[in-house]
């Protein structure tokens, strides 16, 4: 007669068997789906590592936690599952708040579990004592110390369910050292069953909004419709996509929601934003907040019919009224309405739609037309937008693009359009300068067979950099592709706008650092460009040296420190 492994495990728990906090840990973490922990060691974690072991779970220790909360960010935002993090007490965890913080801002699951002193030491002044469930629980969805080891996995699954309640978001356990190491009974121990304590998250809110959503759009002559961040990380992507071909509606995109369509489908659109916003009878806003991006709403014109789609109650109707809010899952409201929606448009409206994508598609072409001489400049120093333009001609279908830096992220917007959903990732509303090496390595460890490319600031190169070893000792090289102007340009400009050149330069110009040695130092390629004409030539030796080395490749492109983003110019990040 077979064995079950249920029965195996109670007949080993009726001889007495025990199991350590960190062990229950484990099984949780296994149980929710985790299959990598990205980590730095300390002794008050080291039961959970114990654990992970057991599991079958991937430790990637890394040199910084900085770069752990953003690979465990980076592993969330490429395969849509719990991403974690584990740190020790004390400045392990205070290493990981922008990590933590990021990940909060760009609403992405990740739980982050901390080590604390033993409760028998509580206000003692144990060896890295901090109150880091206060700390964390502005940066996190929900924040809780575990108060015994018995209820070690079923805090686990509690801090994920919140991670992936409403809009998705961080989550921070801390664990007392006695309470992780202690060992009790199996039977003593609250561990939940896998698909037994979760509800579906896939609503589409009241039915009766949508029904008033269909009649919006199905009598709309010019839509618009901008996906953001959460259309793809709930998994919403090919709705979204259906919806806009089935009602032909001109789609943008943001943060995550960049690559939904690939650049030539007739419903993709980038450069002509603002006028579909401006002249647009409906515009439908989905996961995305009216923040800074959005001018707090304001870039919408104010007798304008908008509709905001949102996995937050809370989003809705924030900085800006609404004509309509939806809060749900964006990928089942936008199923919901291709069904509401079917075979309802009028001829009239049909043409009326595609004379609308006509006149945008006319203007994205003479836009593009007009930014052309900045993307094939040969000036020396090489214009940033030049750099922008190689890149977005170098990437394939299966390329994982990663901004990290200021203007290099909104240069990069301009020009390079990924491929494919999953194929952009940036730092977010927050900012953050130093995701990309965090992102690259998890990226190429979620997609072992994608190319990850990421284009870093010299400034943001230079916070994180030391675990691209990490990466390489993991087996998850990548292309490191540096806009070197040797400042920290973004906030340069603004300076010297508002203080003059002699003040202007105060606290941001860096040193000139020929940064391809450190990929060499590191086993592998590195290049120093400084013709416009070769950043092709040498984005294509780099590719072919990770394929043969199996080991990071870094390109240093020395950029005009005289050039930035239209944004920057205009400080429309802090308008």
């Amino acid at each position: 007669m077979s064995t079950t492994a249920e029965d195996t495990l109670a007949q080993k728990d009726r001889s007495g068997q025990v199991i350590s906090g960190g062990h229950l840990v484990a099984k949780a973490l296994k149980s929710e789906g985790v299959d990598t922990v990205f980590t730095l060691c300390g002794g008050h974690i080291i039961d959970i590592y114990d654990g992970c072991i057991d599991e079958g779970i991937r430790i990637v220790d890394v040199r910084h936690e900085q770069v752990a909360a953003h690979a465990a960010d980076g592993y969330a935002r490429q395969t849509g599952k719990l991403g974690c993090v584990v740190t020790t007490a004390g400045p392990g965890c205070t290493n990981a708040v922008t990590g933590i913080a990021t990940a909060f801002r760009s609403e992405s699951p990740v739980l982050h579990i901390g080590g604390q002193g033993a409760l028998s030491q509580h206000k003692m002044g144990s060896l890295q004592d901090l109150p880091h469930v206060d700390m964390m629980s502005a940066i996190t969805k929900f924040a809780a110390t575990v108060p015994s080891t018995e209820r070690a996995a079923d805090m686990v699954s509690m801090a994920a369910r919140e991670c992936f309640s409403g809009a998705y978001g961080p989550a921070y356990l801390e664990i007392p050292r006695d309470v992780l190491d202690r060992e009790v009974g199996l039977t003593e121990a609250t561990i939940p069953e896998p698909g037994r304590y979760r509800a579906s998250v896939k609503s589409v809110g009241d039915p009766a909004d949508v029904e008033k959503l269909a009649d919006l759009l199905v009598n709309a002559e010019r839509p618009a419709i901008l996906l953001g961040t959460q259309v793809y990380m709930c998994g919403g992507h090919q709705a979204a996509i259906d919806l806009v071909r089935q009602l032909d509606i001109p789609a943008y995109f943001n943060g995550a929601g960049r690559g939904l369509l690939p650049p030539g489908d007739p419903h993709y659109f980038n450069r002509t934003r603002r006028t579909a916003f401006d002249k647009a009878d409906v515009i439908v806003i989905v996961g995305t907040p009216f923040d800074f991006r959005m001018g707090y709403g304001k870039r919408l014109r104010s007798d304008a019919t908008v509709v905001q789609i949102d996995m937050d109650y809370r989003t809705v109707g924030k900085n800006r009224d609404v004509s309509l809010g939806l809060v749900g899952d964006p990928g089942a409201i936008f199923a919901a309405l291709g069904d509401a929606a079917t075979g309802r448009i009028d001829k009239t409206k049909q043409q009326a739609r595609q004379d609308w994508m006509k006149a945008l598609r006319a203007e994205e072409i003479a836009k593009t037309d007009k930014l052309m001489p900045l993307f094939l400049s040969d000036s020396s120093p090489i214009h940033p937008y030049r750099v922008a333009w190689e890149i977005n001609e170098f990437l394939s279908d299966d390329t994982i693009y990663i901004g990290d830096g200021g203007d290099v992220v909104t240069i990069s917007a301009q020009a390079v359009q990924p491929r494919g959903p999953g194929n952009w990732m940036d730092p977010g509303a927050l900012g953050s300068l130093g995701v990309g090496t965090g992102f690259a390595m998890a990226a190429k460890l979620a997609h072992p067979n994608k190319e990850v490319l990421c284009y870093y600031g010299d400034g943001s190169f230079g916070m994180t950099a030391f675990d691209m070893e990490t990466a390489n000792r993991f087996g998850a090289p990548y292309i490191a592709v540096i806009g070197n102007n040797s400042a920290m340009n973004q906030i340069r400009y603004g300076q010297i706008s508002k203080y003059g050149e002699q003040r202007g330069n105060v606290g941001n110009l860096l040193g000139d650092v020929p940064f391809s040695k450190f990929g060499e130092m590191l086993g592998g390629y590195g290049e120093e460009v400084h013709d416009p004409n070769e950043i092709g030539p040498a984005l294509r030796r780099a590719r072919e040296a990770v394929n043969r080395d199996g080991k990071s490749a870094v390109v240093n492109i020395w950029v005009d420190p005289k050039e930035y983003a239209p944004g920057t110019k205009a400080q429309t990040m802090y308008k």
